[in-house]
């Protein structure tokens, strides 16, 4: 019999959801390879490779085995997931192109233990995983109204649904994979541009309010949202926008901030009669690494210092409630301090409408589950490499454990409205 592997419950699959690799028709106890790979939309390669052995029967499931060496070890029926690494080193992969493609992951299965350099030309088996954004009924719709630049991911049925404007950081652009993750679990989602797309600015060293303001009228009006409010989820500097838009836009009355900071940071950030200067930096703090990497953790100040207190953001005015996320080993800045601040600003204000996750070993990119592992890429601002800090398996575990409480906590505070 030839060997055979597959994926199940099918080949095709949401990017978030797990799968089950079996391999079948092996010699009993063989020793084989798992190698997973992708190209992403701009041709960068990515790999994963992982050491096995069958059972007695010749059999290997993925999900029931552990990993003897290569990528990870243990059982870890995703894996080979979110251990896919960059072939060019430094490369993050980002879905910026449509949603309504998949990835699609190459799974592999060679004879034997060996690197990726070693191992034999042709595969035992092999077979693809096509992992999709958009299920079946999502509706991506760009988004150009007024001075408002993104795509709206609307949800399929009649709704009406929680409304989530998505803003990521310095990569800039319109980021779309979380954006359409999030609409298949029932929100319908605005992924908002701001800097670096269609005539948007090409920076962010002045933002208005207004713009975001603009855009959470427009999705708080969509007549599939249950409103008047709606969420805001961030990531690094876009976390600290959405702290700012929880706190001066009454709209918006969840948000959800991953590795962000309690202050406004980089530029200054303009509201009617209002401007939070950005956050001080030091460039001499910049620590260079024996792999030429580049931290960049103890760059940006402390928001207490008494020179940056007019960047801290007053989010103890918010009406609305905060998810505040945090990985404990995140290299792009002090995240851990950051939090412990905001939690302390609302207590001393006698508030309580927080929830913080702390994950120990997790990095700054904490994305969708499965999302692969990326400990350093190409940092836009700084013009170089950075470190993004974690290690890949507590930080892919936290992954998992995070994206269903993001959607829960967005559930807890927007579907409610429509029983009021």
């Amino acid at each position: 019999m030839a060997v055979s592997v597959q994926v199940y419950p099918s080949p095709k699959c949401l990017f978030d959801e797990p799968v089950q690799v079996r391999v079948g028709d092996l010699s009993p106890l063989q020793q084989v390879t798992m190698k997973a790979s992708l190209s992403d939309e701009k041709g960068q390669a990515f790999h994963s490779l992982a050491f096995y052995r069958a059972d007695e029967q010749g059999e290997l499931d993925l999900s029931q085995c552990p990993s003897l060496g290569g990528h990870y070890t243990g059982t870890e029926p995703m894996g080979l997931f979110w251990s896919l690494t960059p072939a060019t080193p430094f490369t993050l992969l980002v879905k910026r192109a449509m949603a309504t493609s998949p990835l699609c992951v190459h799974i592999e299965v060679f004879d034997g233990h060996g690197t990726l350099e070693r191992l034999p030309e042709q595969p035992l088996a092999a077979c693809i995983n096509e992992r999709w954004f958009m299920k079946e009924g999502v509706r991506r719709i760009p988004v150009r109204e007024g001075r408002v630049r993104g795509v709206l991911f609307v949800s399929p049925g009649d709704g009406p649904f929680p409304g989530i404007i998505d803003l990521y950081g310095s990569v800039g652009g319109v980021v779309e994979h979380r954006a359409s993750l999030l609409a298949n679990h029932g929100f319908l989602t605005l992924t908002l541009g701001y800097f670096g797309y269609d005539d948007l600015p090409k920076d962010f060293t002045n933002l208005d309010l207004e713009y975001f303001e603009e855009a959470v009228n427009l999705l708080s009006q969509h007549p599939k949202v249950i409103g008047p409010g709606v969420g805001a989820i961030g990531i690094s500097k876009g976390a600290d926008l959405v702290l700012s838009m929880i706190t001066f836009l009454p709209h918006v009355i969840a948000a959800v901030s991953i590795g962000g900071c309690n202050a406004n940071t980089f530029g200054n950030l303009h509201y009617k009669n209002i401007t939070l200067p950005g956050l001080g930096f030091s460039i001499d703090k910049v620590k260079i690494l024996e792999s030429k990497l580049i931290d960049i953790s103890e760059v940006t100040g402390n928001p207490m210092d008494e020179a940056n207190k007019d960047c801290i953001i007053p989010i103890e005015k918010a009406e609305g409630h905060f998810l505040f996320v945090v990985g404990e080993d995140d290299k792009n800045w002090n995240t851990p301090l950051y939090a412990r601040q905001a939690v302390q600003q609302l207590k001393e204000n006698g508030k309580e409408n927080y929830e913080l996750i702390v994950y120990p070993e997790a990095g700054h990119l904490l994305e969708s589950s499965y999302f692969p592992f990326c400990y350093a890429s190409f940092h836009r601002l700084v013009g170089h490499p950075v470190v993004w800090g974690g290690k890949m398996k507590p930080h892919s575990l936290a992954q998992l454990d995070l994206w269903p409480k993001i959607q829960t906590f967005l559930q807890k505070h927007l579907a409610k409205q429509s029983k009021l």
